[in-house]
């Protein structure tokens, strides 16, 4: 049924990832589809940049596809059903075009329970399940 699969990770919470990453596995594995594991880091602020090592952005988004790899290695899948990316930039807009850019059909990604504040300005899964072009499946933590 889902042939292509997005999971969002936010590597500073894996323990609230593990929800989405077991329910795309299970989904996968119904359809023998792939998986896709994705990272966004966030842009580092200009006033910020004199202050950050110059190959900050590098650091990271090694350290970001370390961590990925790990993950991809631990979920038990065959590596050719799994893979792994970072993009930088705004989350929720990052999600939409790699969702875009490898045709998935579902996005499996977690959320916290909404506090107030999510009310008024929204989430980054809020944003995702209104603009999305495919399936977006929310596991609540």
């Amino acid at each position: 049924m889902f042939r292509s699969i997005l999971v969002p990770l936010d590597l500073a919470d894996t323990d609230l990832a593990r929800p989405a990453l077991a329910t795309a596995i299970t989904l996968s594995q119904n359809s023998n589809g792939k998986i896709r594991l994705l990272n966004v880091l966030p842009m580092t602020p200009v006033m910020l940049a004199e202050y950050v090592p110059a190959d900050f952005d590098v650091q990271q988004r090694q350290t970001s596809e370390e961590a990925l790899a790990i993950i991809a290695r631990e979920s038990g899948l065959d590596p050719s059903r799994i893979s792994t990316t970072v993009r930088q930039g705004g989350i929720y807009h990052e999600i939409l075009e790699e969702a875009a850019a490898i045709k998935a059909d579902l996005i499996v990604m977690t959320s916290h329970r909404p506090a107030m504040r999510t009310y008024f300005l929204g989430s980054n899964a809020g944003h995702v399940v209104r603009y999305a072009k495919c399936s977006v499946l929310v596991v609540r933590h």
